[in-house]
């Protein structure tokens, strides 16, 4: 487990965009995208690159740093039994200052710099690209709650993480966050009605309530103030929270979050039951495959099983259920680590990937004799590992081929690695 919470951070490394600083451990990577932000006027460079591709998505990587912040806040003593603790700090506090860069006025944010389409014509390295990326922001005028709550979310939670350590940049993450939290109640809309350009990639399918509520109880629990625990119960009964309904848990899905996160808060019942209801529905009832993944969806299969397991932890440490939980998140994380004979995870165990469909690992160094156009249809492994990358994973059926070309099961993402990191730490601390 060590090792692979290592690994984890390693992969954030790699996936970082802008100007890299000295102490970068993934040295096949340089600076990158030094442009991002001058068609509008602002410095938007930094962030983080959202998957095998260059584009710096918003919702997704706001969410990344919610969780990542999520996982070192409450599993902090596996961290420690690492020496992990500066590395994950590192890993957040990237994220957190793209999105202070990124918001820009009290009601303004950009959500996104590069277009999909475009981006996803190009094969190559980060470092090489000539294509224009143009910057896409929500306002006061042109709204988009998930991106500007989730983003709120993620502030609070690096000031958790910052507040003893570096507290003059932790109050600025809770100032942001303040004023997004504010902006993402205000305004009111899809985030992906304003950034069209995301609507194909990473659309809100649950809509923005989720983000409401889970951006409020971050607050309550940064800040102590009531305010914020009384708005989280509103926008839970508003948008009808409590009938542990969620469908799982990541970058667009946050309800079945504020269930853990309003579970902490003791006293309620209600907030232990619909945990506890959906955590039981979700393993009980759901499919696995013939190797005991828990199976939700075709795309992202790892991810969603270890984004589930870490909330049975989380529910397992509030007192639910708590030997059948942990059992549950160790066998998913056994699972993606090899315990059918493979390794879902590059650069580690058994039979690990070696053809992740990632654009930069898949390309030598830029001194070789070599078009890295032709790093998607090389049959041999990606010249670079992209150590602690955790792939798509298999079909229901536990089909699953190490194939560039087969991005459902191959992609990587730093949304499918933010909580998977969270569950190895969490499984640190309890050895």
């Amino acid at each position: 487990m060590t090792i692979v919470l290592c690994m984890s951070f390693l992969f954030y490394e790699a996936q970082r965009s802008g100007p890299l600083p000295a102490d970068q451990r993934v040295t096949w990577r340089g600076d990158s995208a030094l442009g991002d932000g001058d068609d509008v006027g602002h410095d938007l460079t930094g962030g983080y690159y959202d998957a095998g591709d260059h584009v710096k998505f918003g919702l997704p990587g706001a969410g990344v740093i919610t969780t990542l912040a999520w996982g070192l806040i409450e599993y902090k003593e596996g961290y420690v039994k690492a020496g992990q603790v500066d590395y994950a700090k590192a890993a957040i506090r990237w994220g957190a200052d793209y999105l202070l860069k990124a918001h820009t006025n009290t009601f303004e944010l950009y959500g996104q710099v590069g277009e999909g389409n475009a981006d996803h014509a190009f094969w190559g390295r980060p470092e090489d690209m000539t294509m224009y990326r143009p910057a896409f922001k929500i306002d006061q005028d042109h709204g988009g709650s998930e991106l500007a709550g989730e983003s709120a979310a993620a502030l609070a939670a690096a000031y958790m993480v910052f507040e003893d350590s570096d507290p003059i940049y932790a109050y600025e993450c809770l100032a942001n966050a303040r004023e997004l939290y504010d902006f993402a109640d205000q305004v009111r809309e899809h985030y992906d009605v304003s950034i069209p350009q995301a609507a194909d990639f990473y659309k809100s399918w649950s809509g923005y309530g989720d983000e409401l509520a889970w951006s409020a109880i971050w607050l309550y629990y940064a800040t102590g103030e009531n305010k914020y625990l009384d708005a989280a119960k509103k926008h839970w009964n508003d948008y009808g929270m409590g009938n542990g309904d969620a469908f799982g848990y990541g970058w667009d899905e946050k309800t079945s979050g504020v269930y853990v996160l309003m579970a902490q808060l003791g006293g309620d019942s209600q907030y232990h039951n619909t945990l506890q209801s959906f955590m039981d529905r979700v393993i009980n009832e759901t499919p696995y495959t013939p190797g005991g993944l828990l199976f939700l969806s075709e795309w992202g299969s790892l991810r969603h099983a270890n984004n589930i397991a870490l909330l049975a932890v989380r529910a397992a440490d509030l007192g639910l259920n708590p030997e059948t939980y942990r059992a549950f998140a160790k066998s998913q994380i056994d699972f993606t680590l090899g315990s059918t004979g493979r390794s879902f995870v590059v650069g580690y165990g058994v039979n690990p990937p070696q053809r992740p469909h990632h654009r930069s690992s898949s390309c030598p160094d830029p001194q070789q004799d070599w078009d890295c156009s032709t790093g998607y249809s090389n049959p041999g492994p990606n010249p670079h590992v992209l150590y602690g990358a955790m792939v798509g994973g298999p079909g229901q059926d536990g089909s699953y081929q190490d194939d560039r070309g087969d991005y459902q099961k191959n992609e990587v993402t730093i949304d499918y690695n933010a909580a998977f990191t969270g569950v190895l730490a969490a499984m640190t601390q309890m050895n």
